[in-house]
């Protein structure tokens, strides 16, 4: 028996670790990676009712957090160091990987009804209005890499779990928090990143959880053609030159192998993407 509990355990940190990945790499979703591996329905009936499924669920879920944690801490320096040396290919990859998703997303949003004329206009309005809306939020300045910042940080991340195909890492590119966020996990910022990180994700996950439960349940094609409409536009954005952007990717300097690679790159996104979609569709 205490074998069988270790392993367990050991099989929920291992959890965490995984789904570490939607926390930190652009066009990988959070709640994707929940659903896959068989966790996303009990996490949000959790957040939805902690109340009534605390005793029972928080215990589950500890060790999923502490991977987590560990997961940030094993995979910020490496993703850093890419994106300062390998920027151009490197987001071109991050953007083939979250095309790669889209069908499946198309798929998924018509799961209960046929797309109609409202669909297309949720989708179509979410494109122009968000696309223009974080074009013109760098143009504003981007956010600071401050505590509140980070606590937005936290608040996008906790919605790429509660909403399986949202990644929040290419919203994070565009408001300039991305970087600073991989440099203080990779120094291991326990009050100054981690801390208002998880007040972010906590504080989101328990004021929407209910809310986002219930919109899927009851307007599951309405959400998911904003989903994918927000998605088009962040993705845009990730390969659009923007000088008012910190993070902004440059294309200063690129030579014609850079191009290749960054082609191939993106190609291997794309497959990646399709890959991880249909492993959801497997195991969800």
């Amino acid at each position: 028996m205490l074998t069988q509990r270790t392993s367990s355990l050991v099989t929920r940190i291992f959890k965490g670790i995984v789904i570490a990945l939607g926390f930190i790499l652009p066009g990988v979703s959070g709640g994707v990676l929940a659903a896959i591996l068989g966790l996303y329905e009990r996490l949000l009936g959790f957040m939805a009712h902690p109340r009534q499924r605390w005793r029972q669920d928080l215990p589950f879920f500890l060790p999923v957090g502490i991977g987590g944690i560990l997961g940030v801490a094993l995979l910020s320096a490496p993703l850093a160091y890419l994106l300062t040396h390998a920027q151009v290919i490197v987001l071109w990859g991050f953007a083939g990987a979250i095309i790669g998703t889209l069908p499946a997303l198309l798929a998924t949003a018509t799961q209960h009804s046929r797309r109609d004329l409202v669909d297309w206009l949720w989708f179509g309005g979410t494109l122009l209005v968000g696309g223009l809306g974080l074009y013109n939020v760098s143009h504003l300045g981007t956010l600071p890499a401050n505590f509140i910042g980070f606590v937005v940080a936290g608040s996008l991340i906790a919605l790429g779990v509660l909403v399986p195909g949202l990644s929040p890492s290419n919203l994070l590119l565009i408001l300039g928090l991305f970087s600073p966020m991989l440099l203080g996990f990779k120094n291991l910022d326990l009050l100054g990143v981690f801390l208002p990180i998880a007040i972010g994700g906590l504080i989101t996950m328990a004021l929407l959880a209910k809310g986002i439960e219930y919109l899927i349940d009851h307007h599951h094609s309405r959400v998911y053609h904003f989903i994918i409409g927000l998605v088009v536009a962040s993705t845009a954005l990730i390969l659009i030159p923007n000088a008012h952007a910190t993070e902004s990717i440059s294309y200063a300097g690129t030579t014609p192998l850079t191009w290749g690679v960054s082609l191939l790159a993106a190609g291997a996104g794309i497959a990646l993407g399709w890959w991880m979609s249909r492993l959801e569709a497997k195991y969800k």
